[in-house]
C-alpha cells in the first residue's frame, strides 16, 4: 500500500487497462525503477516510508503547486479560491519586459455575482470558447496571456509551512492561457507528404525546403489546397550511418540543415570557388539520377555530405551588413538554446554522436572543460548556428509561399514524440530527462509485445519546476513558421508509457504529466503564433483525453479505415457520424497507401517479410472483407459510380467520402494521387524494409518527380474531386448590403 500511495503521488501507475474489462498490474520492480528515475528512492520498505512521508509533508504544507493554470474567462482553480482572507497576491508578468506587477488581495467576503462582472472579451468574440458557469472572485484581476510568476503572502497560516501562525510566502509559475487554440478559417483540403521523398529536378538527392515551397505554391494556386503537412524536420543525429527516421531526432528544437535548398542561400552567387559548387551540384544530380532512374534508395548521409561541403564554402562568404544584422538578431532571439545545440554539433564532429561516450568533462554542458571546448571550436559552433539560421529562413520562405498562394493554413509541421538518447537535446537539458527510461506503448490487441521507441521521456516534475521552459521553447521554435502543428502521439501530453532500460515493453508503466499545464502552454504558444493544432490521437487513448483536447480547440485525427462503430455494430461510420474537429485522411505515413489497402498489396508485403501472425489466406480473407464492407458503403452512398473493380476510381471514392464528413480538414496522402502502393514506413521492421528512404512512385513503382507529379493526369482526376467548384464569370452576386442603390 505504501508503494502504491508513493507512486500515485508521483504520477506513476501501478496498473493499466488494455481494455475496459481488463486490469493488468505493473511489476513492482518497474514501479521502483521509474520512481528512481524521478529521484525517489523506493528500494526498501524503510525508503518507501521515508519518501512517502516527505512527499505527503510537501504536498500538505504548500499553498500552491509548482505550476498553476488559469484559463481566460473561466473559473479559477481551487488553489486560488481556497486562499484564506487577507492573502496578498502579486503577479509579475513575463512580457513585456519590465511590465509592472499586478497586486491583488483576497477580501473577507465571498465572490461577486457573475453578471456584475464585465463579460470576458474573448468569450464575447468567440462563440466556441468554453462558457463560464461560475462567478469569478471580485478581487481577481485577470493577467494578460503569458507565463508569469505568482507570489502569495498569507498573513498568518497555522499549519501551513511554519506551523506557528507566522506569515507564509510562496511563489509559483502562473500560466495564463486563452481558452482555445486558433481554428482553421474554413474547411480545407491539402497534401500530406514526407518531404525527403519528394524529389524535383533540382533536388540534391532528396526533397528539400525549396521543393516544399514549390509544392505549396503550385497546389495552393492550381488545386485550391489549403495546407501541406510534412514529416518532422527536426535536426537528426550527426554521424554515419544516420538513423533515417524523422521521428528519432537529435533535437526537436532546431531544424535539420539537410533540408536546405543550397542554391537559394543568398551567398551562393558570391562563392569564391564556383567550380567547386558546380562539381558538388553534378555529384548531387548523380544521386538524384540513381534514385529516380536506377532503383537506388534515398541516401540521406550522401546528400548531407555534399550539402555540408557546399555550406562550408558558403559560410565563408562574408555577409552583407543587412544579412549580418539579421543573423545577429537570430542569435539573440535563440540565445543559450542555439548555442548549446551548435556546440553539441561541433563536439559530435570531434567525439562522435553519443555524448555519453565523450570525455567525462564534456558530458556536462556547463563544465569548465565544455567552456574551454566552446572557445576552441568557436568556428564550428558559428558554422552550425549559421546553418540553423539559414534553415529557419527557408522555413519562413516556405510558409510565405504557401500563404501567398492563398492557402488558408499553409505548412503543417510535425512534432515528434521524443528525441534520441545521445543527441543534442538530452545533452543540453539533462535535468529535464528521465535517465534509464524509454517511452513506448503497452501491449494491446494489435501488438502483444508492446513497443519501445528508444526515446527518453521528459521528467514531469522537472518540467513543472522549470515553469515548462524546455517545452515552451520547443513550441515557440516550431510554431514560428507554421500554419499548423501536428503533435505525434498527442496522448503524451497526458501520460506516456515508460519502459525501464533492460526490461521488455510489457514491463513498463504509465507516468502522468500535469495535463492542464501541458495543454495551457500549448494553447498559449499556439495563440501567440496564430497556429492551428492537430493531435494524432490514434491507438490507445485514455478516457477523457479527446474531450479535453476538443475543449481547447485541438483537432483530432480520423483515418477512414479505423472509423467504425467500435462500441456497437462495428460497421463503418457513416460520414455524418464523423467528428467535425479533426483532420480526416485515408492513410498516414505508418499505414498502407490507399491503393495498397484496396488491392490487398499490403498483406502480401507483410507476408513476404514474415510479419503476419496468421496464415496468408486468413489475413487476405479478413482484409478483403474489411475492404469490401467499405466499398459497399461507398457504393450505397453513390460515391463509386465506376464500380469497385477500378482501383483508381475507388481511391477517388474514398476521398469523396472524406468530403462528405464534417471534418474541418481533409488530408490527401501525396503518393495516393499517383497510385503508389509502397508504405513510407512499415512498423515492426528495421532493415527488412527501406523505411524512410523511398521516393514517391507511381502505381508501377517508378519514382516520380515533383514536375511529373504536377502534370499527372491521375493526380488531376483525383483533385477534381476535392478542388472548390469555380463559378462561371459574372455569376457571383454581391451581398445585399453591397448592391448599389
Amino acid at each position: 500500500m505504501g508503494l502504491s500511495r508513493l507512486a500515485a503521488l508521483h504520477g506513476v501507475a501501478t496498473s493499466f487497462s488494455p481494455s475496459t474489462d481488463v486490469t493488468v498490474p505493473v511489476p513492482e520492480g518497474t514501479v521502483v525503477a521509474v520512481l528512481a528515475a524521478l529521484g525517489v528512492d523506493a528500494t526498501t520498505p524503510e525508503a518507501v516510508r521515508e519518501a512517502l512521508a516527505a512527499a505527503e509533508s510537501a504536498a500538505g504544507s504548500r499553498l500552491l503547486p509548482a505550476t498553476l493554470v488559469v484559463w481566460a474567462g473561466e473559473p479559477l482553480p481551487p488553489a486560488l479560491t481556497a486562499l484564506p482572507p487577507g492573502t496578498e497576491l502579486t503577479v509579475r508578468p513575463e512580457e513585456p519586459a519590465g511590465a509592472p506587477p499586478v497586486p491583488m488581495r483576497v477580501p473577507a467576503g465571498g465572490t461577486v455575482p457573475a453578471e456584475s462582472r464585465p463579460a470576458d472579451a474573448r468569450a464575447a468574440t468567440d462563440p466556441a470558447a468554453p462558457a463560464t458557469h461560475e462567478a469569478l472572485p471580485g478581487w481577481w484581476a485577470e493577467p494578460p496571456p503569458g507565463v508569469h510568476r505568482l507570489t502569495v503572502r498569507v498573513p498568518g497560516a497555522p499549519g501551513r509551512g511554519s506551523g506557528s501562525g507566522r506569515p507564509v510566502t510562496e511563489t509559483c509559475t502562473l500560466v495564463a492561457a486563452p481558452a482555445r487554440v486558433p481554428q482553421p478559417p474554413a474547411r480545407s483540403h491539402g497534401f500530406l507528404v514526407q518531404l525527403y521523398s519528394l524529389l524535383s529536378a533540382r533536388s540534391w538527392g532528396m526533397g528539400d525546403l525549396g521543393d516544399l515551397a514549390d509544392l505549396a505554391s503550385w497546389s495552393g494556386r492550381c488545386l485550391g489546397a489549403g495546407f501541406v503537412q510534412v514529416n518532422p524536420l527536426h535536426a537528426a543525429v550527426l554521424g554515419t550511418p544516420t538513423d533515417p527516421s524523422p521521428y528519432r531526432p537529435s533535437s526537436r528544437r532546431f531544424p535539420d540543415p539537410v533540408h536546405l535548398h543550397i542554391e537559394s542561400v543568398p551567398e551562393y552567387g558570391h562563392a569564391p570557388d564556383p567550380a567547386a559548387l558546380d562539381d558538388l551540384r553534378r555529384r548531387a544530380a548523380e544521386l538524384s539520377e540513381a534514385v529516380l532512374n536506377k532503383g537506388a534508395l534515398i541516401d540521406r548521409d550522401a546528400v548531407w555530405e555534399l550539402k555540408r561541403q557546399a555550406l562550408d564554402i558558403l559560410v565563408g562568404v562574408p555577409l552583407t551588413p543587412g544579412r549580418r544584422a539579421a543573423y545577429c538578431d537570430f542569435l539573440a532571439e535563440q540565445g543559450q538554446a542555439l548555442e548549446d545545440h551548435a556546440l553539441w554539433c561541433a563536439l559530435a564532429e570531434v567525439h562522435g554522436s553519443d555524448w555519453h561516450t565523450w570525455p567525462a568533462g564534456l558530458r556536462d554542458p556547463r563544465s569548465k572543460e565544455t567552456a574551454r571546448a566552446r572557445g576552441e571550436l568557436l568556428d564550428r559552433v558559428d558554422f552550425h548556428c549559421r546553418l540553423a539560421w539559414l534553415t529557419d529562413s527557408q522555413l519562413a520562405a516556405a510558409q510565405r509561399a504557401a500563404k501567398d498562394a492563398g492557402m488558408a493554413v499553409g505548412i503543417v509541421h510535425d512534432l515528434a514524440v521524443g528525441v534520441h538518447p545521445g543527441g543534442a537535446d538530452t545533452w543540453a537539458q539533462q535535468d529535464a530527462f528521465a535517465h534509464g527510461m524509454s517511452v513506448g506503448a503497452p501491449p494491446d490487441a494489435f501488438n502483444a509485445r508492446g513497443q519501445d521507441w528508444g526515446l527518453p521521456p521528459w521528467r514531469p516534475d522537472a518540467l513543472a519546476a522549470s515553469g515548462y521552459a524546455p517545452y515552451r521553447g520547443l513550441l515557440r521554435g516550431l510554431l514560428a513558421h507554421a500554419g499548423a502543428l501536428r503533435i505525434d502521439h498527442v496522448m503524451g501530453l497526458f501520460r506516456l508509457w515508460w519502459v525501464p532500460e533492460g526490461r521488455p515493453p510489457t514491463e513498463g508503466t504509465y507516468v502522468s504529466h500535469d495535463a492542464e499545464a501541458m495543454l495551457a502552454v500549448l494553447v498559449l504558444e499556439a495563440h501567440r503564433a496564430g497556429t492551428v493544432v492537430i493531435g494524432e490521437d490514434l491507438g490507445t487513448v485514455e478516457p477523457g483525453v479527446r474531450e479535453a483536447l476538443a475543449r481547447r480547440g485541438v483537432l483530432g485525427t480520423s483515418v477512414l479505415w479505423f472509423e467504425r462503430d467500435w462500441s456497437g455494430t462495428g460497421r463503418p461510420l457513416a460520414p455524418e457520424e464523423w467528428r467535425e474537429d479533426c483532420l480526416a485522411t485515408a492513410t498516414t505515413h505508418d499505414l498502407p497507401s490507399t491503393a495498397a489497402r484496396l488491392t490487398g498489396d499490403h498483406v502480401t508485403l507483410r507476408h513476404r517479410l514474415g510479419l503476419l501472425t496468421r496464415p496468408l489466406d486468413e489475413e487476405r480473407t479478413e482484409d478483403g472483407a474489411d475492404t469490401a464492407e467499405w466499398l459497399g458503403l461507398l457504393s450505397r452512398l453513390g460515391l463509386l459510380p465506376e464500380g469497385g473493380d477500378d482501383e483508381e476510381a475507388a481511391v477517388r471514392a474514398v476521398h469523396r467520402f472524406l468530403l462528405r464528413t464534417p471534418a474541418r480538414m481533409a488530408g490527401v496522402w501525396l503518393p495516393d494521387t499517383i497510385g503508389d502502393r509502397r508504405p513510407q514506413n512499415l512498423p515492426g521492421t528495421w532493415d527488412q524494409y527501406p523505411n524512410w528512404r523511398l521516393p514517391i512512385a507511381d502505381a508501377e513503382g517508378r519514382p516520380v518527380t515533383l514536375e511529373e507529379l504536377a502534370a499527372s493526369p491521375r493526380l488531376h482526376r483525383l483533385m477534381e474531386v476535392l478542388r472548390p467548384r469555380q463559378e462561371p464569370p459574372g455569376t457571383r452576386t454581391a451581398p445585399p448590403g453591397a448592391r448599389p442603390s
